[in-house]
């Protein structure tokens, strides 16, 4: 049995001490994605602490959406084996409705060093082994997103583009299978820029085409950043939706 006070900070409130313990375990891989974890009172006697403090540690995690309850099974560690049909993080959209289906074309995979201001953002010493994907995405059929995405090498160690095509080119699903990383959420800063070169010919738009571009920076747990993505989005016939809350 493991006290509360053993390894997490004791001057937070209890249940922040509990919900920090059961983030230590799905870190450690203790409880993947998709699994349950052991109930409320099993985590009460692990911790020595009361069920109701468990409960509102775990309410906490299923708030940030790390932990999701399904009445009368249990609660399960999040996954994101269902992005095919979520994708949580995708805020393109169509003009004239939502997105009823979505498709992802990898274009290319290369081992890279990455440049100073890309390791800087991943933590990273400048020159640090990395990898570049580019891909398009095509929310409802309509090839409307150009990306590249760069990961840390040591992260994915094994990444391979049948690796990749095996899951449809669904990153986030990807990672967590393949590789055990699982985004938690992403910072996004959004800019127009013209269309130029490479991304102009990938849309099949002409250069100076007004794209929305959006830089985005996916976390894992301990705030680790583990991706950077910029996608260039022609919103011709699309647009970005956000749900502020």
């Amino acid at each position: 049995m493991k006290a509360a006070s053993e390894s997490a900070p004791d001057y937070q409130p209890l249940y922040r001490q509990i919900k920090y313990l059961i983030t230590e375990s799905l870190v450690s891989g203790e409880w993947r994605p998709g699994e349950s974890i052991p109930s409320e009172m099993q985590l009460a006697q692990r911790y020595s602490v009361s069920q109701g403090t468990v409960r509102k540690a775990v309410s906490e995690l299923a708030d940030q959406k790390l932990l999701v309850r399904h009445q009368g099974k249990g609660t399960f560690v999040a996954s994101h084996s269902e992005e095919r049909t979520k994708f949580p993080f995708l805020h393109i959209r169509p003009d004239d409705g939502d997105v009823e289906s979505l498709s992802a074309t990898l274009l290319d995979l290369w081992r890279i060093k990455l440049d100073a201001r890309s390791a800087a953002a991943l933590q990273l010493e400048e020159g640090s082994s990395g990898w570049l994907i580019r891909r398009l995405v095509a929310p409802a059929g309509v090839a409307a997103v150009y990306e590249e995405i760069r990961l840390p090498g040591a992260s994915f160690e094994g990444l391979a583009e049948s690796v990749i095509e095996e899951h449809d080119c669904m990153l986030y699903s990807m990672y967590e299978a393949s590789f055990d990383v699982r985004i938690l959420y992403v910072e996004e800063k959004i800019k127009a820029l013209p269309a130029k070169g490479e991304v102009a010919l990938q849309l099949e738009v002409a250069s100076g085409t007004p794209l929305l571009v959006i830089d985005r920076t996916a976390f894992t747990y301990g705030d680790h950043p583990v991706e950077l993505r910029r996608s260039y989005c022609n919103s011709a016939d699309h647009h970005y939706r956000n749900h502020i809350v």
